[in-house]
């Protein structure tokens, strides 16, 4: 019945995750050993979600290169295990990245081809940074929480912007939880990634 289909729409939690570009961190090829790092956490913080429901779990992220790009798969590489994982790439606004070169580009267009849903924010190509604080307010209005890769000492990052944003609709929405990965804990989940990998070397 409709009244039924209602409520499992309902019933699902949203986590959208963003941070760093690859820029913004110096990797320049993902066979930068970092990546396999960055994914590690990803995955880890997913699955401890993930344990815990049955329920329909979204990924939400943008197509920006680097962490966004990174979860699209690390989160790809779970759905087999979690059934209830689905993954959406939002780009802030038409024909996202049509100006960045032909390889990446293309990654882009892989990635959006293995998501469960994707679109965009603006149905405007680029045209002011209203478009990007329109997407922001976007992502925190659809999502439940945030993880979100970023650090202080990295001031010159865009990410700011979207750390600033979440804060301030915590103000509003207290039950909005951001969990945060800075360069520390990030050394963290390397030392961690590295034991595991010994364990089973």
């Amino acid at each position: 019945s409709k009244e039924n289909r209602t409520i499992i729409l309902e019933v699902m939690e949203r986590t959208w995750i963003t941070g760093f570009t690859q820029f913004e961190l110096g990797i320049f090829k993902d066979t930068d050993p970092r990546v396999e790092v960055i994914k590690f956490a990803i995955q880890k913080k997913l699955k401890q979600a993930l344990e815990e429901t049955d329920d329909t779990y979204w990924v939400i992220t943008g197509g920006q290169s680097g962490i966004e790009q990174w979860a699209v798969s690390a989160a790809l590489a779970l759905k087999p295990d979690y059934p209830q994982l689905c993954v959406s790439i939002m780009t802030p606004y038409q024909q996202f990245g049509s100006n960045w070169k032909q390889e990446r580009q293309e990654q882009l267009h892989a990635l959006v081809q293995q998501v469960d849903f994707s679109a965009s924010v603006s149905p405007q190509p680029y045209q002011n940074a209203g478009q990007l604080q329109n997407y922001q307010q976007f992502m925190l209005n659809h999502t439940d929480n945030a993880l979100l890769f970023y650090d202080e000492e990295a001031e010159q990052s865009k990410v700011r912007f979207a750390r600033k944003a979440i804060l301030q609709f915590q103000q509003h929405h207290p039950n909005y939880e951001l969990f945060q990965v800075d360069f520390e804990k990030l050394q963290d989940y390397a030392e961690e990634y590295a034991e595991q990998q010994s364990d089973w070397s």
